[in-house]
C-alpha cells in the first residue's frame, strides 16, 4: 500500500506532480536529472518517483537510465512530426463523429473564445496571452477528442498531448501564431458548423501543416 501524504497516496501525488513539471515546463526537453534531483523538485518519496516515472516512460515522455538518471523527452523533428500527426488524425476522426452525431453546443462558446483570444492577439495587450492561447488551443482540441467517444483513443489522446505540451515548451507562442493559430481554429469551427466533414478535415491538415511550419520541421 502506497504511503500518504496530507490524505493523498504518494504515488498519485508524485504522479500529479510529475505531470504538472512537464506540462508546465518546469521540467524542460532533454532535460537530465538523477532520481535524488527529481525527489528534491517534487518532494515525493522515491519509491512514488519510481512508479511515476516508470509510467511516464511507458508513455514516452522520459527515458530512463538505470543508475542515471532520467531524461525528459526531447522536441526532436521526427517527434513533433509524429506527435502532431497522431493528433491531426484523431482530431479528423472526432470531428467526423461530432458532425455525424450533430452535437454541436459547445461551437458557440468555443468560438467567442478564440475570437476573443484573436482580437487580444492583434491588440497584443497581455503579458500572459502565450499561457492563455494554450487553453483556448486546447479547448478545441478537446472538444474534438470528446467526439471521439472511446475512453482508449481519449487516453491515448492524453498522453500525446503531454508530449505535445513538453514541445510547446520548448517552442512557445509567439503573438503572430496565436493569431495565425486562432485563425486557422475558427475554419475548423466553420467547417463543424456548416456539418462538412471534407472542409474539416482540409481545416485540420492545414492547422497540422501550419503548427508543423511555426515549429521549423515541415
Amino acid at each position: 500500500m502506497s504511503q500518504h501524504t496530507d490524505g493523498q497516496p504518494s504515488a498519485e501525488k508524485a504522479q500529479h506532480a510529475l505531470w504538472a513539471a512537464l506540462r508546465t515546463g518546469k521540467l524542460r526537453d532533454g532535460q537530465f536529472l538523477s532520481m535524488t534531483q527529481l525527489v528534491d523538485m517534487l518532494d515525493c518519496p522515491i519509491a512514488a518517483i519510481r512508479e511515476a516515472v516508470k509510467q511516464a516512460s511507458a508513455l514516452g515522455l522520459v527515458s530512463t537510465f538505470p543508475k542515471r538518471g532520467v531524461q525528459v523527452m526531447e522536441a526532436r523533428p521526427e517527434t513533433i512530426r509524429d506527435c502532431l500527426d497522431f493528433r491531426m488524425v484523431l482530431d479528423m476522426e472526432g470531428a467526423r463523429r461530432r458532425i455525424a452525431d450533430g452535437a454541436f453546443s459547445e461551437l458557440k462558446p468555443l468560438r467567442a473564445l478564440h475570437d476573443d483570444m484573436l482580437h487580444a492577439a492583434h491588440n497584443g495587450a497581455e503579458n500572459d496571452l502565450p499561457a492563455k492561447a494554450i487553453q483556448v488551443d486546447l479547448a478545441l482540441h478537446n472538444y474534438l477528442v470528446e467526439g471521439l467517444g472511446n475512453l482508449q483513443l481519449a487516453a491515448a489522446y492524453d498522453a500525446n498531448r503531454m508530449r505535445i505540451a513538453i514541445i510547446q515548451n520548448a517552442r512557445p507562442f509567439v503573438q503572430d501564431r496565436i493569431v495565425s493559430a486562432m485563425e486557422e481554429h475558427l475554419s475548423i469551427i466553420d467547417a463543424l458548423e456548416g456539418r462538412d466533414v471534407g472542409a474539416a478535415e482540409h481545416a485540420i491538415r492545414f492547422h497540422c501543416q501550419q503548427t508543423l511550419r511555426w515549429w521549423g520541421v515541415a
